[in-house]
C-alpha cells in the first residue's frame, strides 16, 4: 500500500541535510522496517528533527509533525467534531491523519505534553497498532506504513516533566548529542554558508558555554543557535554582535552569566 494523496503536502521533496556521526540511519530504517516506535533522545538543538525529516525524505514516507506544549488535548492530536455551515462535521487531527493514510508522526519534545494525553499513543506502540477515536466511535486500524516517533529531552526531566516508564519502554531509542567539534563546525559552515575557520570560532565558544552546564546554565550553546549566529554573521554581524543576538541573551538574563559568556567569546575570537 501507499499512502494516501492526502499526505502530500506533508513529503518532502528536497534532501535535508544530514551529516552521519554514527550507525543511526541503519538504526532508525531498521526501526521503520518492522514498522516499531521511535524515541529519539537528547538535548534541545542538536539535529534530533533535522534527523527525523532526513529519515522521511529517505524512506520517502509522508512527515507530520506536531509540536507538544503543556496545553495541548487528546483532541489536538486525535480530532474533533466542528460546527460548518452544514453542521457537524469530523476533522481529524495531525496523528489520525498519519495513522489512517500512512505517514511517520513526528511528536517533537512529547514530554511537554499532559501525560493524560500521551497516553492516547500506547495502544499504536504495540502489536495492536490501532488509535480509538472515543468521541466518533471509531477505532482506526494503523495503515501499514504508519510509524511513530517522539523526541524527549532527559536534561529537562523532573517528577513533573518525565515520561512514564510505560510509555517509555513501548519505544526503541536513539541517543543524539552535539557532534564532534570538527564535523560540527561542518555543519555550521555547510548550513550558514561561512567559512570553516568562523565556524571553527564558533563551536569553541559553544564547547565553553556547554562547560557551565549545572553552574547557571541548564544547556549550553545548542547546534542550531551556532547556525543562527553563523547566518548574522554572514549578513555583516561580528562575531561578537551575532554570538549577543543568537546566543548570549537568548540563554540567560543573568548579569553573571551572560558577563562569563562574553568572556568566552572574546577568549575565542
Amino acid at each position: 500500500m501507499t499512502a494516501s494523496p492526502i499526505l502530500d503536502a506533508y513529503r518532502l521533496e528536497t534532501e535535508p541535510k544530514w551529516h552521519q556521526t554514527d550507525d543511526e540511519i541503519a538504526m532508525f530504517s531498521a526501526a521503520y522496517g518492522a514498522r516499531l516506535p521511535v524515541m529519539l533522545k537528547g538535548p534541545t538543538g542538536c539535529g534530533k528533527t533535522r534527523f527525523v525529516e532526513h529519515m522521511a525524505w529517505r524512506l520517502k514516507r509522508p512527515l507530520v509533525t506536531v509540536s507538544c506544549h503543556e496545553d495541548m488535548t487528546a483532541s489536538d492530536l486525535v480530532g474533533r467534531y466542528l460546527l460548518g455551515p452544514e453542521g457537524t462535521h469530523w476533522q481529524d487531527g495531525p496523528l489520525t491523519l498519519a495513522v489512517r493514510h500512512g505517514a511517520i508522526c513526528y511528536l517533537d519534545e512529547i514530554v511537554e505534553a499532559r501525560q493524560d494525553t500521551t497516553v492516547i499513543i500506547h495502544a499504536l506502540t504495540d502489536d495492536r497498532r490501532i488509535l480509538p477515536l472515543e468521541k466518533k466511535g471509531e477505532l482506526i486500524r494503523a495503515h501499514p506504513d504508519f510509524q511513530l516517533v517522539i523526541s524527549y529531552n532527559p536534561g529537562y526531566q523532573s517528577v513533573l516533566k518525565d515520561l512514564k516508564e510505560s510509555t517509555k519502554q513501548r519505544f526503541c531509542a536513539l541517543d543524539f548529542d552535539y557532534p564532534a567539534a570538527q564535523v560540527e563546525a561542518e555543519i555550521v559552515a555547510s548550513e550558514a554558508a561561512i567559512a570553516q575557520a568562523s565556524a571553527e570560532t564558533l563551536v569553541r565558544i559553544a564547547q565553553k558555554s556547554r562547560n557551565l552546564r549545572g553552574q547557571g546554565l541548564s544547556e549550553g550553546s545548542s547546534t542550531r543557535m551556532l547556525i543562527h549566529a553563523g547566518r548574522l554573521m554572514a549578513g555583516g554581524l561580528s562575531v561578537g554582535e551575532a554570538c549577543k543576538l543568537a546566543m548570549i541573551t537568548p540563554m540567560t538574563d543573568d548579569p553573571e552569566i551572560r558577563a562569563a559568556l562574553s568572556a568566552a567569546v572574546d577568549a575565542c575570537v
